[in-house]
């Protein structure tokens, strides 16, 4: 077994999408391989409605698949294939976008005027880019989870883990995708397959990652899982924790506890030619596709 280092640490940058949407970006518009198959992360998370009510109106999207998960809220969507519906608290929307579609997503508060949740774009590979959107709309309570003695709570939402299947399927590059608390003081390791590309981001407590080589910047040694290991200073709010090759991430729980999005991937390695919600592998794909929006001929008529 083999510790994945830590290649780094950032904290999420705050922008705004959409028609004004305050939010924090943990990556994005950068370099595609760093993270590749995963292009863009954003946490949408808000206590005043006056920076999220504006929402997403109608944009297009094509050659990727958008996961949306959300903690607090909730989300209204349509699309212009006449696909309506609302994500709740807890709720997964996993969106194949394909060879293209029109959509909105329209965020709420709960009674506090509270809105959370994640947004997560997957690459699809070139022989995958012009197939046939498609929607995974999942509820809270179809999510399994599972509770360690310790008190370690881990919700499946795409992939395996611990015996447990998470309820989407029919995913390019193979993800994994989980939602992890783990309780104040408590270590725990994670098996990632080695072919996987993968990251972490802290939402809530802190959290230090085991760190398997010696890189500029770690402050703090600990004895973790039995070996001399580095340990980066404790990650909090708002984090990427960006791993490198290695089988195992290992975490030491603050004294809150901790909350983290454990997500992983395998790579596709193909160009990418990208511009705003379109990413295609070359750029007179990515040309004709602008053309497509320009000239009306964008969505593909269903068969």
């Amino acid at each position: 077994m083999s510790l994945r280092p830590i290649l780094e640490t950032r904290a999420a940058q705050p922008t705004m999408e959409g028609a004004g949407v305050h939010l924090h970006r943990a990556f994005g518009f950068q370099d595609p391989s760093e993270l590749d198959p995963f292009l863009l992360f954003d946490d949408f998370r808000n206590d005043h409605p006056e920076l999220y009510k504006q929402g997403f109106p109608w944009h297009p999207h094509r050659g990727i698949e958008t996961i949306t998960y959300v903690l607090e809220g909730s989300v209204e969507h349509g699309d212009s294939l006449g696909n309506t519906g609302s994500l709740g608290a807890g709720d997964v929307q996993w969106m194949t976008a394909g060879s293209g579609i029109l959509h909105q997503e329209m965020p709420s508060g709960n009674t506090k005027g509270q809105m959370h949740g994640f947004q997560l774009w997957g690459n699809l590979p070139g022989s995958q880019k012009m197939c046939a959107p498609r929607y995974q709309d999942v509820q809270g309570k179809d999510i399994p989870e599972v509770i360690d003695d310790d008190g370690t709570r881990v919700k499946v939402i795409v992939g395996e883990f611990w015996g447990k299947r998470g309820p989407i399927d029919g995913i390019a590059a193979d993800p994994q995708y989980l939602d992890v608390y783990i309780p104040a003081g408590v270590k725990k390791t994670f098996k990632i397959d080695t072919y996987r590309r993968a990251f972490a981001y802290v939402f809530d407590g802190q959290a230090a990652f085991a760190d398997a080589s010696r890189p500029t910047g770690v402050l703090l040694e600990k004895e973790v899982a039995g070996q001399e290991v580095n340990i980066r200073d404790m990650s909090g709010d708002r984090t990427l924790v960006r791993f490198g090759t290695g089988d195992e991430v290992t975490v030491q729980a603050g004294p809150d506890g901790v909350r983290f999005l454990l997500i992983s991937g395998a790579p596709i390695e193909e160009p990418v030619a990208w511009h705003g919600p379109i990413v295609m592998n070359t750029q007179a794909e990515l040309q004709k596709a602008f053309a497509e929006l320009r000239n009306g001929t964008f969505i593909r008529p269903a068969h």
